[in-house]
Formats: structure tokens, sequence, C-alpha cells
């Protein structure tokens, strides 16, 4: 077990996730970015409501006005047709196509997105002058910093809430999450730290569980800190919110692996097992090594998925390759895990030890099922109401 949760360190650490991307957007409007990609990317956001709000402050106006700069918007639907349409647009035709354009001849600007019937993604592109222009004239224009504010209504209408319509709802949900651990912990830690003390063949699987659930206390912790900031400012705390992503994996690791060490060690020896002694931790060199291979592949995975996911933050909605992989792998875990426990409770004879590992057995499948489940629920949901669905698991 101690090589495994080195393991885990390892294949964690080696991609730390990075800093969590506010919808406080601070950067340079770029003619070279621009004329590259026929429009610099500036970002995304949800806006929902009547009074939704888009606030630029730039730095250096007077190159803003003498370049002619503008943001356009396009509603994601329209520019995902523009992408794929086989017209052919010129560049000049695809700007032409926004929805809103903001033209920045003043320091700051505000531009209301207003009369949203129901919540829709906006993409934020920059363009000027020089972005439609085939040659490289005035390929070294300066940059015009800016700090821009993506801002929705809040409760009483007002354009102060810094979250998405897909993200609305998490900072409440991470402190109920938080409430409850808190309060499970108050009543359970006492007894459940005597217990582990006490040893016996339930020790390193009660330690296990013990150091999963808190690993998942504080990946819950951290992105409450972090949205509670995200919050007030549209950036939140990009160190907690990559501590909490590490918390999960390391968490989801170590589950993995408990499970499947019991699994498979049942699976391959359990006529040899003693049963005086449910539940012992059975590391054999074959169910170890089925173990790691499989938590490997786990962790290869979500590194994929996490490498290839935009999310701002530690939540992922497994739209990829690499989120489908973990779901058909967690579905192939239940099947064998529940085979395998199916197998040994057909033999015990102990009514105590079946009901046990009846219960046991349950929990397990949930665990691995309970996410594909959500995300096969969650199809049925819009696109912003989606990822929260997706988000209860993680």
């Amino acid at each position: 077990m101690e090589g495994l949760r080195l393991l885990a360190v390892a294949l964690t650490c080696c991609w730390w996730p990075p800093g969590s991307q506010g919808k406080t957007l601070r950067g340079s409007f770029s003619s070279a970015a621009a004329r590259d990609a026929q429009g610099q990317s500036i970002g995304h956001f949800e806006f929902h409501g009547d009074h939704a709000l888009l606030c630029v402050r730039v730095n250096n106006i007077a190159v803003a006005v003498e370049k002619e700069a503008k943001l356009y918007l396009f509603q994601a639907q329209e520019w995902l047709k523009l992408q794929e349409s086989s017209h052919g647009y010129s560049c000049g035709e695809k700007l032409s196509k926004a929805q809103l354009t903001m033209t920045m001849n003043q320091t700051e600007h505000n531009l209301t997105v207003s009369q949203i019937p129901y919540p829709q993604t906006w993409h934020v592109f920059y363009a000027d002058k020089y972005t439609c222009k085939d040659d490289n004239e005035n390929s070294q224009v300066e940059d015009i910093p800016f700090e821009m504010m993506l801002l929705n209504p809040d409760a009483e209408g007002n354009p102060f809430d810094h979250f998405s319509a897909g993200e609305s709802g998490l900072h409440e949900f991470f402190f109920l999450l938080v409430l409850v651990y808190f309060v499970v912990a108050c009543i359970y830690a006492q007894s459940l730290w005597q217990a582990i003390k006490k040893g016996g063949p339930m020790h390193m699987i009660l330690k296990v569980l013990t150091t999963a659930l808190l690993l998942q206390a504080g990946s819950a912790l951290a992105n409450y800190i972090h949205f509670s900031s995200y919050s007030k400012d549209g950036i939140g705390v990009p160190f907690m919110g990559s501590l909490a992503e590490f918390f999960d994996i390391a968490s989801q690791i170590q589950m993995f692996y408990l499970l499947l060490s019991l699994c498979m060690g049942w699976t391959i020896v359990r006529m040899k097992k003693s049963q005086s002694r449910p539940l012992q931790w059975d590391s054999t060199p074959a169910s170890t090594g089925i173990a790691v291979f499989i938590v490997v592949t786990q962790s290869i995975l979500l590194l994929w998925e996490q490498f290839e996911d935009t999310s701002p933050h530690s939540y992922h909605s497994h739209h990829n390759l690499a989120g489908i992989l973990l779901i058909i792998l967690r579905i192939c875990l239940a099947l064998s895990l529940g085979c395998g426990l199916y197998q040994i409770i057909t033999v015990e004879r102990s009514t105590l030890k079946r009901e046990f590992y009846i219960t046991f057995a349950k929990g397990c499948i949930l665990w691995f099922l309970c996410h594909p489940g959500l995300v096969c629920i969650s199809v049925i949901f819009s696109d912003y109401q989606r990822d929260k669905v997706s988000n209860i698991h993680d």
C-alpha cells in the first residue's frame, strides 16, 4: 500500500493542475494574434437574464483608437455554424456576422447583453484594422493591456454576479458539502479513531477509507475557499482550485486501489481465505499487479482528461475521449466487482457476514456507477445544466 501511495503522489505531481481562470480577465489585445487567427479569442461566458454586462478597461486608449480596436461577441451556436460552414467566409465577412460589436474609443466601456431568453454561451474576440490584412504591415504595433469583467445579474437584477450560468450555485453547493463533512466528522471522528487504534482485520481498510474521505473533504474545502473569493472578484484563489483537483485525484486513486485489491484478492484466493477474517487485506502478487495496472490506467486517463479539458474549475464534464474511457472503465470495474462479490456471497454460510458483504458490495458498486449514471442523466439537460449534474459527483 505504501508503494501505491508513492505512486499516487508521483502521478498527481507530474502534472500539477493549472490555476483556475476567473471571469475577470487580464491580458493584452494583440494585432499579431488577431491577424493570425482572424480574430484574437479573449474568452467565453454563459450570460443569462436581461442585464448581463461586459465591462472592459484599456490602458492605452490612444493606440486603441489608432488601430480602430473592436470587440466582437458571437453566440456559441452562431460561431460554430460559421466555423463549420462550407461557404468559405472571408475574415471580414466572419466578423461582420457578430451579434454584438463594441468600438473601443474610451478608457472604459460597458456593454449590456440583454433580452436573453435562456442562458447562452457567448464568445468574445478582438480585432482591429490590421486583422484582415494579408501583409505583415505594422506587425510590431504596440499591444493594448486590458482588464475585462463578465457579469451576470444577481438576485436583485444588478450585474454583480461573476458566475456564469453553468457555474451558478457552486458556491452554495460546496458550502453545504463542507458543512456535511464537518457534521459527520463531529459525530463519527472519535469512534473511528478508536477503531483504527484498536487494529484488527479491518484496520488497513479503515485507514484507506478515512484517508480518502479526508482528501475529499479537503477538496470540498479548497473549492469552497476558491469560489468564495471568486464570487467577489471573478478570479478566486487559483492555488486552492488546483489543490482541490490534486486532492480529488489522489482520493480517487486510493479508492480504486482499495476496491480493486479487495475484489482481486477475494477472486483469486477466496478458496484459501480464512472464513473467520472477513475483509482481510489480501495483497497477493497477482491481485496487487492487477490493481496497480488498472490504477495506473485510470491515473493516465485522469491526467489526459485534465490536459484536454479547458474547464476553469476543478470539475469536468467528460466530453472528451479520455472522459468517455474513464466512464467505460468504471462500468467494467463495477461489473467485475459485482461478479466477484456475488461468488463470495453465494458460498458464505454466515448470515451476518453475508449481510455485511451485500452492504459493502452495494456501496462499492454505487461508488463506481454513480458518476457514469449522472453523466448519462445529464444528457437530457441543456449545456449549462449538464456540468452542474456531473459536478455533483466530482
